[in-house]
């Protein structure tokens, strides 16, 4: 190991250990394994709805995976596959999403087809040809997998986060944009990619919890926000009673692994403490002074016109210099239980940043551990992360 990388890892152990003081916190995380869970194969492949091609659709790139306990009590993890198709480059292939299964956490079963893909169906439109991206996955009450996934229209530059539901993890019904209903047409122009549903530990599964009589849900990235629902499929965004754009919670910190911008991670969980929230923060690749962290209300005049999510106070503020410019680490965020968007404590070092090679080499060039799937099993939390855009990793922490 190079001495960069032996002073890189020492940071993160370091930081890591600063954690026992925010005894909030899930993490800190450590890696059962040092090499991927998940990779890509080349062999299998599917006759793709849409163009009727044999499609080698996991030949490029596995990544960015959901996660939750299977009908069968197994580990399922639900990825985003690339095949090799398209531009080389990211957002340049089609994406689709396959299942994975594991008695120990560690060790997988690939099915031979993705489970979800953009068809010839009602939302062609909003999945072809950029496909179906970046899952996160909760229970609901009735024992319904509830899919929140990124809709990616590539040739016109619109991605929005769609809604599937499920009994098996295989057969998933698609149910359109979380925020696509009639009653809010106004937020159809909304530009959002990453949604987690608020979950409470309940019978050794994460399932969607009600809080004050709603489901919630955190979603965006920039700025992250919030939304509620009665049933878990349509969602309405939380507003600010002040500007009439959805509310901001939470967004980028000057000097800090997350300066670039906060991402919303896996599915939050309510807990003793309050709302944990996971979530991803890209570092800032400015290298500018600190400023005040921004507000979605600079950012557009009304909900339909606000179109810059992804890069909105991205890269104002100097990063952490211990962390490559652009990198995505992981955090984690606690909110009030009492009141959903008040941001009471986020931890001052990333639980988990790229080290490995497999986590700072690859598709993604700054190097990524980007976290969406979180899940209990066997005393333990295990979490998720797609690593560089390339493959998949998995860190664990006691389950206390």
């Amino acid at each position: 190991m190079r001495i960069l990388d032996v002073l890189v890892l020492a940071s993160a152990l370091l930081a890591g250990n600063t954690l026992s003081a925010q005894s909030w916190v899930i993490g800190p995380f450590v890696r059962p394994s040092e090499a991927p869970v998940i990779q890509p194969n080349t062999f299998y492949y599917f006759t793709d709805p849409i163009t009727q091609e044999k499609t080698f659709w996991d030949a490029g790139h596995a990544f960015n995976p959901a996660a939750t306990i299977a009908p069968n009590g197994d580990v399922a993890v639900v990825f985003r596959a690339e095949g090799t198709s398209g531009k080389d480059e990211i957002g340049g292939h089609t994406s689709r999403l396959g299942l994975a299964t594991s008695k120990d956490g560690l060790f997988f079963t690939i099915g031979g087809a993705p489970v979800l893909y953009p068809q010839n169906d009602d939302q062609k439109s909003k999945e072809f040809p950029g496909g179906v991206e970046d899952p996160r996955i909760v229970v609901g009450p009735d024992g319904t997998y509830v899919m929140a996934y990124t809709q990616w229209a590539r040739d016109r530059g619109e991605y929005t986060v769609g809604i599937a539901t499920s009994k098996n993890l295989e057969d998933w019904t698609k149910w359109g944009p979380a925020f696509g209903n009639a009653k809010n047409a106004k937020y159809d122009n909304l530009h959002y990619k990453s949604a987690g549903i608020l979950t409470e530990l309940h019978n050794g599964r994460l399932q969607a919890v009600r809080l004050h009589g709603k489901y919630w849900m955190y979603w965006g990235e920039g700025h992250i926000h919030l939304a509620t629902s009665t049933d878990l499929i349509h969602w309405t965004p939380v507003l600010d009673t002040k500007t009439g754009l959805p509310q901001v919670v939470m967004s980028a910190r000057a000097g800090h692994f997350d300066s670039g911008f906060p991402e919303v991670g896996p599915p939050p969980v309510l807990t003793k403490k309050g709302i944990v929230l996971i979530y991803n923060g890209k570092n800032s690749a400015a290298g500018k002074p600190g400023t005040q962290q921004g507000s979605l209300a600079t950012d557009a005049a009304a909900p339909k016109d606000v179109s810059t999510e992804k890069t909105a106070g991205a890269d104002e503020f100097a990063g952490d210099a211990n962390i490559r410019p652009g990198a995505y680490s992981v955090g984690e965020a606690l909110f009030s239980a009492s009141d959903p968007g008040k941001l009471l404590d986020r931890t001052e070092h990333p639980v988990l940043t790229p080290v490995w090679p497999y986590e700072r080499n690859g598709q993604y060039a700054s190097g990524a551990t980007f976290a969406e799937g979180l899940v209990p099993y066997k005393g333990q939390w295990l979490l998720y992360y797609g690593a560089a855009d390339s493959v998949i990793g998995v860190a664990s922490t006691e389950l206390r």
